[in-house]
């Protein structure tokens, strides 16, 4: 059912954001389709909502159709000629809900992704990595609803589904090639895991999810990690005022959270927003911040790390204005 005015701070880890002029809950892909269609019969954007763990909403809302997918299913099959277990998972599924599964069925694979917030959808979108672990490595197919890029009824009821490779899905680090097209809607993917032992599966998730607890701001809304740490490879090489914040994250990068204490940010608040003086590359909702808040603290730490040591930083997080 197509809703009106529906507040988007309700759907957002950082509980900020005006309201979604239309806002949609498809629970199936005939569903999916209806909302697409009415969308474009109308004349809005769309936009595909999935946990609501990495997006900052603006203060004026979204003056579209917001559609949420509700792919919420895990299916296990056994492929005995690669000894695996092949899980298709709908994109709405959240990751704790997959790691869950994980734990109750023995299987192992996943571990690093312990603690990970959002849906498998948002985390295929953005291949998402922590603890030398990407969704990447799991993945076997992903299958998306390509949108028709003409808006008439007639073009729209041809919609395709469609089925990527892994090779095919063009993962770069903390990109894919549905951040870079938005006329495709992930459904569902196919995650390739073994059999474990299911305490030493528990455990080893169980630690990253304390580590998370320990070092993050989980104890206010936050959106994760606001900006993407900078390749070692895309720094002048004489830039020796960075060499030492230098770690490696699947390939050379340097610790943004180290940069942006560097300049001094750490626990500089605007509003109700706050530079995490726990983890300075997250912004925390400490007090009814809004959006205008948390972009000004992103455009101060742009800027002072820009001024100090020559360094663009990149959002990781998506920014809906």
């Amino acid at each position: 059912m197509l809703k009106r005015d529906i507040s988007l701070a309700k759907f957002s880890n950082y509980r900020i954001g005006g309201n979604a002029r239309y806002f949609f809950e498809a629970n199936s892909l005939p569903q999916l389709k209806k909302a697409i269609i009415h969308a474009r019969e109308i004349d809005l954007s769309i936009f595909v909502l999935g946990g609501g763990t990495n997006i900052l909403f603006s203060d004026s809302g979204f003056d579209g159709v917001v559609i949420k997918p509700n792919l919420n299913f895990i299916k296990t099959t056994f492929q005995h000629s690669q000894e695996c277990w092949n899980v298709v998972v709908g994109a709405g599924t959240l990751m704790s809900d997959i790691l869950n599964y994980t734990v109750k069925e023995g299987l192992s694979g996943l571990e690093w992704a312990g603690g990970l917030p959002g849906t498998l959808g948002g985390a295929i979108r953005g291949n998402a990595g922590c603890f030398g672990g990407e969704i990447k490595d799991n993945l076997l197919l992903v299958k998306v609803l390509e949108i028709p890029s003409k808006s008439t009824r007639q073009n729209l009821l041809k919609f395709k589904v469609i089925k990527f490779t892994n090779k095919e899905c063009k993962f770069a680090y903390r990109n894919s090639i549905f951040k870079k097209n938005n006329k495709y809607i992930i459904l569902e993917a196919t995650l390739k895991l073994k059999k474990g032992d299911k305490k030493l599966i528990k455990k080893a998730i169980q630690e990253k999810i304390n580590y998370r607890k320990e070092k993050h701001p989980l104890e206010y809304p936050n959106i994760g990690s606001i900006f993407k740490n900078v390749p070692v490879s895309s720094v002048q090489k004489n830039n020796k005022k960075v060499q030492q914040f230098i770690k490696d994250d699947f390939f050379p990068v340097l610790h943004t959270a180290r940069l942006i204490s560097e300049v001094g940010l750490r626990g500089v608040s605007y509003g109700g927003a706050m530079i995490s003086p726990k983890h300075p590359n997250f912004i925390v909702n400490v007090q009814g911040a809004t959006s205008g808040d948390v972009q000004n603290l992103i455009w101060l730490a742009k800027n002072k790390v820009k001024d100090k040591f020559g360094i663009d930083l990149e959002e990781e997080v998506i920014i809906l204005l």
